[in-house]
């Protein structure tokens, strides 16, 4: 007894372009024309899918071909799978030419993101058959997605955690920090400078560190005080707002709120914080290099655009 063709075996590109030119058509001997067979062998082969798929593709009660509901479903499913396998026949030949299938870049959280995307714009206008990927990390995660291959490029990694071999590292920019609570919080009327022992009797906000083993690191925590952790940059600006804790926050990130009155910037005793950042990439030769990764590495040889992404200024404070 012969085993029935299986959905795999009878839903082939050939097939799926011949049940459209039925569907277009309305006639299956109009379709065989179109395709140089014999009305028969159209017959025969979308007899053979509807047994294939237990349904019925085109109701036979009159005499054009008209397609059933299931019918339309798989015309529409099939034009989107034949375009998709244009698509990856595209994405070969273009990754045959040196472009990484995908790339994948770990962005710190005290970079500014508008810039990332920004330059993702730019990338996307090349057309590359590259998939991108962005991983939002913070504080030592962003040079460990590197490290343990989750990412190809790393922004923002805090030069401090960063000496390790293997990797090329060049600087992306100082990232000063304000010490900053909201007008409602209790050290806004607090007399400066703020000494450590009054800082540590009130609630921190921090961003929790992204590393996945080992313990990371904390900026501006003292000990004995209570810490409320967030997950991101943005979350606690966003905690700090809301008079949730006090803690240091980008400059560039915090000023427009304070400018609003939304956030009061507080001098403390201790030295002013900054963060010395980076970029990082595993080590290569120039000529071993992915093309994406040439093309982001190119891009970073620039001021302005190192500049732009340590700016994290927002472009307005709602």
């Amino acid at each position: 007894m012969k085993t029935p063709a299986s959905a795999r075996d009878v839903l082939t590109p050939d097939a799926l372009e011949m049940l459209q030119r039925v569907a277009d058509s309305g006639s299956f001997a109009a379709a065989a024309r179109a395709g140089g067979v014999v009305p028969s062998a159209v017959t025969y082969r979308v007899r053979q899918i509807e047994d294939a798929l237990d349904v019925l593709l085109f109701d036979r009660s009159s005499r054009q071909a008209r397609l059933t509901e299931a019918g339309k479903e798989l015309i529409r499913e099939g034009g989107r799978l034949l375009d998709e396998i244009d698509a990856v026949a595209n994405r070969v030949r273009r990754v045959a030419t040196g472009w990484e299938p995908q790339f994948t870049i770990a962005v710190d959280s005290i970079v500014n993101h508008t810039t990332v995307l920004e330059l993702c714009e730019a990338f996307f206008a090349l057309e590359p058959p590259t998939h991108l990927r962005i991983r939002a990390e913070t504080l030592s995660g962003t040079l460990d997605a590197l490290i343990s291959g989750l990412a190809d490029l790393s922004l923002g990694v805090v030069a401090e955690t960063a000496a390790t071999a293997g990797l090329q590292m060049r600087p992306l920019g100082t990232q000063h920090f304000v010490f900053a609570v909201a007008p409602h919080h209790p050290l806004a009327k607090a007399p400066e400078p703020l000494s450590d022992q009054l800082i540590r009797q009130h609630r921190l906000v921090a961003a929790a560190d992204s590393v996945q083993r080992g313990h990371g690191i904390s900026i501006g925590l003292l000990g004995g005080q209570d810490v409320f952790t967030v997950t991101t940059m943005h979350a606690k600006l966003e905690a700090q707002l809301r008079g949730l804790g006090c803690g240091f926050l980008p400059e560039g990130l915090a000023q427009p709120y304070i400018e609003t009155g939304r956030l009061v910037a507080k001098q403390v005793e201790r030295a002013l914080h900054q963060v010395h950042a980076s970029y990082a990439w595993r080590k290569t030769a120039a000529s071993a290099r992915g093309r994406a990764l040439q093309w982001w590495l190119e891009q970073l040889e620039h001021d302005h655009t190192r500049n732009a992404l340590m700016a994290t200024r927002n472009r307005r404070a709602d």
